[in-house]
């Protein structure tokens, strides 16, 4: 089971990733029509408004797909000199102290989307963008990535129990410059 939901994690973030690429294609893609327009005295606006709210969500979604393919920067000085065991829990450390931060930062963005539908805000732009549209966008980017990286955490503890640490470290271990070498 704990092998199913793994590659069930992975392969929901492989998808997410490819979406969030789609997107910051289509994103590149104004942007270029946009200034070969302004050369012609055309302006499509709200480019820059578009392309800001792209990198919120693309980065909120992203950062799931990079936690999954264990590409968050780590400093492993210290790691590379222990054992397996010592490996795991630095590695069972660093991943609880991520889901933390990932699920403080997630709970956090709720009120900032709450008092937006309060207010009914929209951008101080020409496009007048009521800003739940992206902000529910960036929270829900928000919440998966804490989801993600607490499931992690679950099967991470389950595969240490099971004394699996070769197959935790392929979860949740990190790719050092050495190890990327060979």
């Amino acid at each position: 089971m704990t092998n199913t939901l793994i590659a069930a994690i992975r392969r929901t973030n492989r998808i997410i990733a490819l979406l969030v690429g789609l997107v910051l294609t289509g994103t590149v893609i104004l942007i270029i029509a946009e200034i070969v327009l302004r050369e012609v005295g055309i302006s499509l606006g709200g480019a820059e408004e578009i392309s800001g709210y792209v990198m919120a969500g693309v980065a909120s979604w992203g950062m799931s797909y990079a936690l999954t393919e264990l590409a968050h920067v780590r400093i492993d000085l210290i790691r590379l000199r222990l054992q397996t065991r010592g490996r795991a829990l630095l590695d069972l450390i660093a991943i609880v102290a991520l889901a933390g931060v990932a699920s403080l930062v997630a709970f956090q963005c709720w009120p900032v989307l709450e008092k937006t539908i309060e207010r009914g805000s929209r951008a101080n732009t020409t496009l007048e963008t009521p800003l739940w549209i992206p902000q529910t966008i960036w929270l829900s980017g928000w919440i998966w990535f804490a989801a993600s990286a607490c499931v992690l955490v679950i099967l991470s503890l389950v595969l240490m129990m099971r004394r699996d640490f070769d197959q935790a470290d392929a979860l949740v271990g990190a790719r050092s410059e050495v190890e990327l070498e060979t």
